[in-house]
């Protein structure tokens, strides 16, 4: 498995309970083909520019896991049809 970190920016509009759900389901399902390392929450900070003419702020989470490449392109999906994310990264660390 090879190391990875994720950065997701969460809809600002949800809630504190939303936002903790939100994490979770994202650990869990890197924990079916890999392993979570650490989950770093950094909180609600402002963006650079307006996404989509609506958000000028994020809730922000950085993850560090190790992962198959199946694992990936699943994860993709699922940020790309969800409305809770609004922007996602994910980046192969080296070794």
């Amino acid at each position: 498995m090879k190391s990875y970190e994720t950065m997701i920016i969460l809809n600002p509009t949800l809630s504190a309970e939303q936002i903790a759900e939100t994490i979770e389901k994202v650990k869990a399902h890197i924990a079916t083909l890999g392993e979570v390392e650490t989950a770093e929450e950094w909180g609600r900070r402002k963006l650079a520019y307006k996404i989509d003419n609506k958000f000028t702020e994020g809730y922000y989470v950085l993850i560090n896991f190790k992962a198959t490449n199946e694992l990936l392109a699943e994860m993709e999906h699922n940020f790309k049809i969800s409305e809770n994310y609004v922007r996602h990264m994910i980046i192969k660390k080296e070794d």
